[in-house]
């Protein structure tokens, strides 16, 4: 479970593993469109080990990679606001984690972080 300090503090590696997301992905998006490449292409099973192994980073800072049309990097981190489990949001053009919302919403149910809870005490 992350507090909004919390989950801001990890943006510089997120922010770094997401990018590196972002361009694998679509370049797997890319070779998958051409009709020269096979699904077995030794390219493609690069590329997919690569996101695996980049999901795996993301999983032990604790948040999770929602975005697999590789458009525009969304993390969810575990957390909490007003005694109710919710999921932090991050996109990344966004400076910060400023966004919130329940799970059973998903990203069209996002809401601003109270502004007290965004004070980073740590």
């Amino acid at each position: 479970m992350f507090t909004p300090a919390e989950a801001n503090r990890t943006l510089p590696l997120v922010r770094r593993i997401v990018a590196d997301v972002l361009e694998a992905g679509r370049a797997l998006r890319e070779l998958a469109a051409d009709p020269a490449v096979d699904a077995d292409d030794a390219r493609v099973a690069e590329l997919q080990a690569r996101l695996g192994d980049l999901g795996g980073e993301l999983d032990q800072i604790g948040c999770q990679y929602k975005d697999w049309g590789f458009e525009m990097g969304l993390i969810d981190f575990p957390g909490e606001i007003d005694g109710r489990p919710v999921l932090l949001c991050w996109r990344s053009d966004e400076e910060a984690v400023g966004w919130y919302h329940p799970a059973e919403t998903g990203f069209a149910g996002r809401r601003p972080i109270p502004e007290a809870l965004l004070i980073d005490e740590g």
